[in-house]
């Protein structure tokens, strides 16, 4: 598996489809290393619905060899043969999901919180995810980070860190005293007008 690292898209799949598409090939050309979808369906949604889209998303990110992962639905995960699950919180279920996605990626949202750090740490993760560094419109349900549990973070786990949350390419150099491997985006590039360059636009910025 190839590090983690650099630019991680989340999909919202309650925007249109197709232009969703196109726009994630725009943006994996630009040099997205990481995607997720969102559990944020349209109610209308059926189980063979998302099935076709998971597919369709790997088939395009095949491509550049760009791994995808879900939100939470690891059985959804399963089913369509992702290369992982990207979780809230700690589920109940845990040991079920690592042994049904053996040697796949599973990620964890950890906030503020440190035990979740070292949770992650003992359980082998293979990254986890402070959710929101800035205040974001996509992410409310996220509470605000607090610097000092970032800089924490590196002290407590060797795991990749990735950043989320209302980061744009203006306030990025703010993260720039932090030790982390990549940041998570979705409306940054998603509601740009040309995908490919707004992740190269970030992907200058981070270095």
């Amino acid at each position: 598996m190839k590090k983690l690292e650099g630019i991680y898209l989340v999909l919202d799949p309650n925007q249109p489809w197709l232009e969703l598409l196109e726009k994630t090939q725009q943006a994996l050309k630009g040099g997205v290393q990481l995607l997720q979808i969102w559990n944020h369906w349209p109610e209308q949604v059926t189980e063979q619905d998302k099935i076709k889209f998971c597919q369709d998303i790997k088939k395009i990110a095949q491509t550049y060899q760009v791994p995808v992962l879900i939100n939470e639905d690891w059985k959804l995960a399963e089913k369509c043969n992702l290369d992982g699950v990207h979780l809230d919180k700690v589920p109940e279920e845990f040991e079920l999901i690592r042994e049904s996605l053996k040697s796949k990626i599973i990620g964890l949202t950890v906030g503020n919180q440190e035990e979740l750090i070292l949770w992650a740490e003992e359980n082998q993760l293979s990254y986890i995810s402070f959710c929101s560094v800035f205040p974001s419109s996509s992410v409310d349900t996220c509470e605000l980070v607090h610097p000092e549990s970032i800089q924490q973070a590196r002290k407590l786990t060797s795991l990749p860190i990735f950043l989320s949350g209302g980061i744009n390419p203006e306030n990025l150099e703010k993260l720039s005293h932090f030790s982390f491997e990549g940041i998570a985006v979705i409306s940054g590039i998603l509601n740009s007008t040309d995908p490919e360059m707004a992740v190269q636009t970030y992907l200058q910025q981070l270095k």
